[in-house]
């Protein structure tokens, strides 16, 4: 399981350093797609593999399910670290998570995620004060704290 934060920052080569424990978690060879929010996320192939054959289940004839479905794998590249423990994150992959500069790394449970900082905060500010609503929805889904 991932969890925590952390500060990052990319380079001018488009590497980021990853946590170590989430490294070990990771494995050797990981999947990074566009995630939702502009974020990125970042899959362990087991992870990626039970991710693959929920959308290969989706139904072909509806259009959001194409969609939802390029947009994950048309993103999505098979990544692997170098000898300082860094990945490299593909250009298109920066630029649509506009990963500059300054990151935030982020375990959540299955996957990590990699984002803006300045987006990160952003998100985390508008939703703080919806949080206890949203754990309050959660209940439909048989979900209690």
């Amino acid at each position: 399981m991932f969890m925590g934060e952390f500060q990052h920052s990319i380079d001018d080569k488009g590497r980021i350093t990853i946590p170590a424990k989430f490294r070990d978690s990771l494995g050797t060879s990981f999947v990074v797609t566009r995630g939702l929010d502009h974020c990125l996320f970042v899959y362990p192939q087991s992870e990626w593999e039970v991710l693959e054959n929920k959308l290969k289940a989706l139904p072909l004839m509806k259009s959001d399910a194409r969609a939802f479905t390029r947009f994950f794998f048309s993103g999505a590249t098979e990544c692997e670290w170098d000898k300082q423990g860094r990945v490299n994150i593909p250009a298109n992959l920066r630029e649509y998570a506009k990963l500059e500069k300054d990151c935030v790394v982020l375990g959540v449970s299955n996957r990590v995620e990699i984002w803006n900082r300045e987006t990160w905060h952003q998100y985390f500010d508008q939703s703080e004060d919806t949080f206890t609503e949203i754990a309050e929805k959660l209940v439909d889904f048989n979900f209690d704290l």
